[in-house]
């Protein structure tokens, strides 16, 4: 998200939006005082589970929390459904884009200079 920008802003129901992209919401789930939305049996036969939401840090912004458990590969090649895999890349993606409003590229830019800072030497 860019500056300013906050996820409530972009987001105004995140079970809807979860269940859109990833089927319906099955549970729920604590994380850091958080509640996050748990589909247990998502559309997309790559996934065997999606946990999603937002999470509150302090005085930080809310960061977008997604935890995406997929099958083995063995299981995908006997069931026919690895063509379903690119299917999974691209909803992932889109997700994360509609949410953050960043493509892959800028949130993987953002994530290295996120290690970069933390690699940098305390100034004295």
């Amino acid at each position: 998200m860019g500056r300013g920008e906050y996820l409530e802003d972009r987001v105004d129901d995140f079970r809807s939006l979860v269940a859109e992209y990833f089927g319906p919401v099955t549970d729920t789930e604590a994380y850091n005082g958080s509640e996050l939305w748990v589909v247990t049996a998502p559309d997309n036969p790559v996934f065997d589970r999606v946990v999603a939401g937002a999470v509150g840090y302090n005085s930080k912004k809310d960061r977008v929390a997604l935890n995406i458990t997929e099958r083995p590969a063995e299981e995908l090649i006997a069931a026919g459904d690895v063509d379903a895999a690119g299917d999974a890349i691209d909803l992932k993606n889109e997700f994360l884009k509609r949410v953050t409003g960043r493509d892959a590229e800028a949130r993987r830019n953002s994530m290295k200079r996120d290690v970069e800072d933390d690699d940098a030497p305390d100034s004295v």
